[in-house]
Formats: structure tokens, C-alpha cells, sequence
């Protein structure tokens, strides 16, 4: 065998006269490397190859020499020249290790070559400067016993600690730190990987292992300090041909891997390679989404339609909400971001998505983080269709028939699931009979069922500004237990005569059937009562008997803790400028006083009648903890005193065995129950209660098994509260971003949190907020602000006092004709 190797040529030539070599046109391959620009570096190192120079047949013309012969020509000619070369440069290598002698694990006493050089200033080397980056520096001076300060190849000195270093350039003393970046560039362009491979096949065949000075003999002809480094680069980098056979210190032996190995290893650098080109592709249709239009990007969809893109999509959306299910999801998605050239931000996560138009604008994110069902399951709507078409009422005989009473359903004017109404007509003997009508859900759902364990799992409705989730599948709730004007619907009738105090005087829970009069907004409702006619007697009985209802509460010990609220409603939420519809409630109108009481006035009713019947219930109570009221008489009525006095009230208590005073409602037991079709926990109190109406006591639910589904449903409704609180704080801010700079706007003093720090209560907006106020400022004053930013992504607003004026916030009684009085708020 005969083997030639060129001084930077990147080559190397091989014959063989029997098997195990290569094939002659892969030497032709190799030799046709030698560019023109090879030669001249090779006379500049009196090198010369007349063969190749003067017979370019050789370099590919079918009429040359035969390719042995001429392979042996220049065979004789390079080794001639090599071993010039070799005398007259042998004396350039100094090697300071002292040479020991081994029996290697080939069974052959060699030299040992793992024997390290001692540091000293002046030494070219390398070393880890972090677990990814390796670093080529000169040795400055010690550092310490055992550390050296080094300047590196981006002109910093620094201290590295000897196992830092990775390799030491033989045969280089001295060096100047400032020609390390022309020592990098002249290693760059002599760096091939393909020379691994052939040397590779020669170790290979010899069963030989290799170091670096000893690669750089065989590649590069020569183990000057530029080529031993080049050689000692390509074997620490390769994944492929060579593994560290032995390591000690900055000293390394190669062995060549074996065939099968090599093979494998290549396979899976093909499925990588494809692996990487498909991630580029990826990243350009990033790019390319990313750019378009807000009318051309692509459709959601569309990002789902392949399994590959659905994982890298997702891989961002965990990142963008900070719930990565794996760190290989984490590291993936962080991945995308360094090739769209971002940072590995949760926020440039979203960004992107929003800029490919995978994310609205407006993407709800605490939505996405919570993980909230916001879709019923197939196999759940389909069990509702079933219970719509097949159900049969098992209550039928046991309904008493209503349907002669005027009906009124009072409810915001967005409400999808209607599940109370209103009845009152008055006794002969002047006292008022009142009907709280609720909706009937256990008509068709019974505890167990699959409908009622996914019920129980969401615990309630979920009601944003841009979109409700219900807690049954939408059609089995509109169309089966919603309550429906001019329909005959199934209800549960809460009835309830009223002394002329407001106390009760006499009650009845039954099942029933009504028919809905008439479907009113609380604005609508207001409206017929301000006008006071003839023909809406009804109406006006429901609102007389409130305020009796009231005056009875507050002579219990009942709190006033009306205020102004906030509801929001927004038109196509996908567009990045959609329409938000805002409204201020104040409790005090006489519509929501009307149905509040209604509804407090039923709870206390089905607590009463729980109790007597010794029927487990949610019972839920109060206690006032040492409110005064007359502590609060300085402040202004309405939601400064509110305010002032719900920040000192105690957190509601439950009991599921008897009624517990709620003292803030000034009762003596409440049970939540007009709400089945969207809270679990009144549904379980319509379970018991239609229980009980059936004749026995055989309840669906113990008083422990209540606490325990309690325990559950209240940690997941308290969930809820605070994505619908947080959706709602968002659409305020953007509401408010969007105004005119500089609008003013008036703000009651709630209270002061620090300093001249003031909790806020826009009135145009009912939102409250933070600003500093000016001196000589008190709770209850009115001021006017503007905006100064507003950041709804952030949950960023501030807000700036501006110079005072002479407009007041007043808060006014008007004497209505039945002796009622009516709160009005006056800019």
C-alpha cells in the first residue's frame, strides 16, 4: 500500500493491491481538490508537482496515463519532496514532555502520548469557556496557586482554572495574543471534515488509534502548530469517525469507530440534517406569516393541520403562558425564538403567535393558562340531546299549575341562560303573596349522570366580556331548563306571604309550571316602574314588597353595600379592534334592589324550610364581626360608605346541616338557590329540595358528601371569579386606552392606601383604581383625572389628578309617592 499525503492540500491519496481501500475513481475525485490555488501555496513551501502541473490530462481527460501509474508518480514525487522538507524543518518542533512508555490497550508498548505540557506564559491553547463554547487564548500569567489569566480570541483576559483547558498547540512559545485572529482565519481555511473520513478508512484498516499531531502527519503532511490544531479541531468535533480512547488533562487519544458504527451514526446525521432543513422551512413559513397582512395571514387551522408544525406551535403557546408540560417543550420552543431572532421571553412568545395570526390581538391568556373547558365533549352534547328527546318529568303529577300568574324575568340584557322570574299579587286582607320562579335543571338531570358529573367538574357558568362558557351544553340549557317567555316551562315555586313589616308570615316550595309574562332588562324594567302604570300593577307590588323587604333587613342588622359596577360586552373578539360595549350599574336602581331582594328573600325561605324538614343543604352564613354602622354615618351613602365597610367585613361560612345566621343580610339562614342552570352548588340544593317534594328522605347527598363536592366546586368557582375579574380589569383599561387623550374623567376618594395614595372610583366607568392626590384631600371627595397610560396586556393604568374645578359628585334621595326613596347620582 502506498499513501500520499499533501501539505494542505486536503487530500489524501490511497492505492491498494488487493481489497479494503477505496476506489481508484474516488482518488480522482479527491486529486481533482487540488485547485490552482493549492499549487501556489505549495511552490510558496518549495513544493513542486510537475505531474500534476504539466499532465492535466490526469485531472480528468479520459486520454491520460492510467490512473496507478500516475497516482505512483506523484507518489515518488511528493515523498521526495516531503522528506526535503522533514530534514530541513525538524528542528521547528520542540516538545517538552518527557516520554514514558506504556503497554497500550492494543497490546503494544508505545510512547506515552497523554503526558501534558507545563503551563507558561507565552503557550497558545484552548479552552472551555462554557459548556457550548470553546475558546483559543495565550497564556498571560498565574492566577492564584493553580488558575492563569489568559487573554482569549475576543481580546479578553480572563482567569480559567487548568481542567478548563482542552488542548495545548505544540511547538509554539511565545506567542503574540494579537495574532490569535489570523491564526483562527488560517485554521478556518485548512479546516475539511472530509479528511476524517479517509483517514478514517486507513486507522481503520490498521486497527489503529491516532492523536492529533499524529492526524495532522497524515493529512496535512506536516505537525506544524497550525495544522496539529486544525487536526486536534476536527477530532474534538467530530460526532462521526473517532471517540476519545483515552483523556488525561488537556492530552487526547482517537480511536476510528467501527464500520457499523460509523453507519449508524451517519443515518442518524441524515435524519438530522432532514430534521434541520424541515425546521428551517418551519421558521421561513414563521417569516413569512409573520410579514403578511392582517387579512392574508393563515388561518388558525391551518397551523394544526400537520402533526410536526402542531407540536412547534404548541411548544409556543406553553412558553407564552408559562406551562411548558416538558423541558423538551421548553428548550424547543426557546429554540424558535433564537431562529426568529428573538428573546426567550414569554412575551416574544406571544408576540409571535399574535404576529402569525395564530393569536388574536386579544388573546385571553389567564384563560389559556387556567386550562378552563371552554367546549362541551361530544360525548356530553350528545347525553344532553338524549336527555332533551327522551327525558320524562317525574315531578308531572306533582306540579301545580301557575301559568295564570303575570310572570316577569328580569335579567341583563345579553342573559342566554334565564333561570328566574317574578311573580306578586296582593291578598284580600292586604298583604303581598310574592313568587320567586326558578328553573328546573333536575327536570332533566339527576346526580351521577355523565351531564351532572361534567357540571360538577366545571362548578359554574364562566361569563367574560367576550364570550360565556355554561355550565350544561348550550342547547340542553336555552332550550330544555331556561325559562322562555310565552312558553309553558317546568320551575320550582318558592312562595311567600309578606306581613306588612317585610317579615314572613307564611311559605310554600313546590313544583311547578309557568309561563313567562315577560323577558326585561333592568334598564326596561326601571323604565315601567318610573312610569308608574295601571296595567304593570304586579310590577309594582314586587317593588313595594323590596323596599319593605329592605327597610325589614336593615332593622335585622343588615348592611348596605350597594355600588357602582362595571359590565362590558365585546363585539367580535377575534378583530384587533373590536367593539366594546361598556355599562355602569348602580345597585341602588330600583330594578337590581328589586331583584336582589327577590332573591335573598327566596334563599331565606328554602333555608327556613330546610331547617324544618332536617334536609342537608348548603346553608351559607355571615357574621357581621363588629360592624358598626354608625362607625361609617360620615361618609357619603352609596359606594364610598360600601367601600369603607365591605373592607372590614369577614368571609362567608358554610354549613350543610342547618341554617347559619348571615348577619350582613340581616337573615337568619340562606341558601344560594336561584341560580341551578348556572351554579352546581344551587343545583345540588334543587337536588335535596325536589327530593324532599317527592315524599321521602332519601336525599341525593349526606351532609358530607356536600361539604366534599363544596370543597371542590368553590375552589373552582373562585377560579372563575378571578379569570372574569381579570377579563373584565382587561377590556376596562383597553376601554379607557382607547379614548381621547386627555379626557377627563370623575373619580370618588375611596379610601387612602399609603400617604396621599388614593383607591379611585371612576364614575363614568365604575372601575376603580390608584392615583396620588393632592393635599388637603378626604374619603368621599370628588376629583377629576385623565388617563396617562394604559396598558391592558400589562395590567398597566395610571392615572393623574388634574387642577380642581367646581363640578360635584352628589348623591340624592327622591320621595317616591309609596314612601320609598330613590338614590340618584348627580355630575
Amino acid at each position: 500500500m502506498i499513501s500520499v499525503r499533501a501539505i494542505n492540500g486536503c487530500s489524501i491519496i490511497r492505492t491498494a493491491t488487493s481489497g479494503g481501500g477505496p476506489p481508484v475513481s474516488l482518488f480522482r475525485h479527491r486529486i481533482q481538490r487540488l485547485r490552482a490555488s493549492h499549487l501556489r501555496e505549495f511552490s510558496k513551501l518549495g513544493l513542486n508537482f510537475p505531474l500534476l502541473l504539466s499532465n492535466r490530462r490526469f485531472l480528468g481527460n479520459n486520454d491520460a496515463p492510467s490512473c496507478s501509474s500516475c497516482i505512483h508518480s506523484l507518489v515518488e514525487s511528493v515523498s521526495e519532496e516531503l522528506e526535503s522538507i522533514s530534514r530541513r524543518k525538524g528542528s521547528r518542533i520542540r516538545v517538552r514532555a518527557s516520554v514514558k512508555v506504556k503497554l497500550t490497550s492494543y497490546g503494544e508498548v508505545l510512547e506515552d502520548k497523554l503526558v501534558n505540557q507545563e503551563l507558561e506564559a507565552g503557550l497558545l491553547l484552548e479552552f472551555k469557556k462554557d459548556a457550548d463554547k470553546v475558546l483559543l487564548a495565550v497564556v498571560h500569567r498565574r492566577d492564584g496557586k493553580k488558575n492563569w489569566m489568559v487573554f482569549d480570541q475576543n481580546g479578553v483576559s480572563c482567569s480559567i482554572k487548568p481542567q478548563q483547558i482542552t488542548y495545548i498547540v505544540p511547538g509554539v512559545y511565545n506567542f503574540d495574543h494579537t495574532g490569535l485572529t489570523d491564526f483562527l482565519q488560517r485554521a478556518q481555511d485548512n479546516l475539511d471534515p472530509q479528511l476524517l473520513e479517509f483517514a478514517w478508512i486507513e486507522l481503520l484498516e490498521k486497527n489503529k488509534p491516532v492523536t492529533p499531531e499524529e492526524l495532522a502527519e497524515m493529512i496535512y503532511g506536516r505537525a506544524d502548530p497550525l495544522e496539529s490544531y486544525c487536526a486536534h479541531f476536527l477530532l474534538s468535533q467530530d460526532e462521526i469517525y473517532f471517540s476519545v480512547l483515552e483523556s488525561k488533562g488537556s492530552r487526547s487519544i482517537y480511536s476510528p469507530r467501527s464500520t457499523e458504527q460509523v453507519e449508524e451514526l451517519l443515518r442518524r446525521q441524515r435524519v438530522k440534517e432532514a430534521e434541520e432543513k424541515e425546521f428551517q422551512e418551519f421558521i421561513q413559513l414563521l417569516k413569512s406569516a409573520k410579514k403578511a397582512p392582517s387579512h392574508a395571514k393563515p388561518p388558525k387551522s391551518s397551523w394544526l393541520a400537520d402533526d410536526k408544525v402542531q407540536d412547534r406551535i404548541g411548544s409556543l403557546e406553553a412558553y407564552a403562558i408559562d406551562a411548558w408540560a416538558s423541558t423538551d417543550q421548553q428548550k424547543l420552543a426557546g429554540t424558535i425564538l433564537k431562529s426568529m431572532g428573538l428573546q426567550k421571553t414569554s412575551v416574544s412568545a406571544l408576540n409571535l403567535l399574535i404576529d402569525i395570526g395564530y393569536f388574536p390581538v386579544h388573546v385571553n391568556l389567564e384563560l389559556l393558562k387556567l386550562n378552563l373547558p371552554t367546549h362541551h365533549s361530544e360525548a356530553i352534547t350528545e347525553a344532553a340531546e338524549v336527555l332533551l328527546s327522551e327525558s320524562s318529568d317525574i315531578d308531572a303529577v306533582r306540579r301545580i299549575d301557575l301559568t295564570h300568574l303575570k310572570v316577569y324575568a328580569i335579567d341583563v340584557d345579553e342573559a342566554d341562560e334565564l333561570d328566574d322570574a317574578l311573580s306578586a299579587t296582593r291578598l284580600q286582607d292586604g298583604r303581598i303573596k310574592i313568587w320567586i320562579h326558578v328553573a328546573d335543571p333536575a327536570r332533566y338531570v339527576t346526580p351521577g349522570s355523565k351531564v351532572d358529573r361534567e357540571a360538577r367538574r366545571r362548578g359554574t357558568s364562566v361569563f367574560l366580556p367576550t364570550a360565556t362558557y355554561p355550565m350544561f351544553p348550550e342547547k340542553l340549557a336555552m332550550e330544555g331548563m331556561s325559562l322562555r317567555q310565552g312558553e309553558n316551562c317546568n320551575a320550582v315555586s318558592v312562595s311567600v306571604v309578606l306581613r306588612s313589616d317585610g317579615c314572613i308570615a307564611d311559605y310554600s316550595v313546590e313544583n311547578s309550571i309557568i309561563r313567562p309574562t315577560y323577558m326585561l332588562t333592568y334598564e326596561s324594567a326601571s323604565e315601567l316602574l318610573h312610569l308608574n302604570l295601571e296595567e304593570e300593577a304586579e310590577l309594582k307590588l314586587l317593588s313595594e314588597a323590596a323596599f319593605i323587604r329592605s327597610q325589614w333587613r336593615r332593622e335585622q342588622g343588615a348592611v348596605d353595600t350597594t355600588t357602582l359596577e362595571t359590565r362590558i360586552k365585546v363585539v367580535n373578539p377575534e378583530d384587533p379592534e373590536p367593539l366594546i360595549n361598556l355599562y355602569v350599574e348602580n345597585q341602588a336602581d330600583l330594578a337590581m334592589r328589586l331583584v336582589f331582594e327577590m332573591m335573598i328573600l327566596c334563599g331565606e325561605v328554602v333555608a327556613t324550610f330546610g331547617s324544618q324538614h332536617n334536609i342537608p343543604l348548603p346553608y351559607r352564613g355571615q357574621p357581621q364581626s363588629n360592624i358598626d354602622v354608625s362607625a361609617f354615618a360620615h361618609l357619603p351613602e352609596g359606594p364610598v360608605r360600601s367601600s369603607s365597610i365591605v373592607k372590614v367585613m369577614r368571609a362567608a361560612e358554610m354549613n350543610f346541616r342547618c341554617p347559619v345566621r348571615h348577619g350582613v343580610l340581616g337573615i337568619p339562614g340562606y341558601v344560594q338557590f336561584t341560580s341551578p342552570i348556572r351554579r352546581y352548588m344551587d343545583l345540588t340544593a334543587h337536588y335535596q329540595i325536589k327530593a324532599f317534594l317527592r315524599g321521602g328522605d332519601n336525599f341525593p347527598f349526606s351532609a358530607g358528601e356536600l361539604e366534599g363536592i363544596a370543597a371542590s366546586v368553590n375552589m373552582q368557582s373562585k377560579v372563575v371569579r378571578k379569570l372574569s375579574n381579570s377579563g373584565l380589569r382587561y377590556w376596562v383599561i383597553e376601554f379607557l386606552r382607547r379614548q381621547e387623550k386627555g379626557k377627563k374623567y370623575t373619580a370618588l376618594i375611596l379610601r387612602f392606601v399609603k400617604d396621599r395614595i388614593a383607591s379611585l372610583l371612576l364614575v363614568e366607568v365604575g372601575f376603580q383604581a390608584t392615583a396620588w392626590v393632592s393635599e388637603g384631600k378626604q374619603v368621599g371627595d370628588e376629583i377629576e383625572v385623565r388617563v396617562e397610560e394604559a396598558h391592558p396586556r400589562d395590567d398597566l393604568i395610571l392615572f393623574k389628578e388634574m387642577p380642581e374645578t367646581d363640578r360635584k359628585l352628589v348623591f340624592t334621595k327622591e320621595k317616591l309617592a309609596d314612601g320609598r326613596s330613590h338614590l340618584w347620582v348627580e355630575l
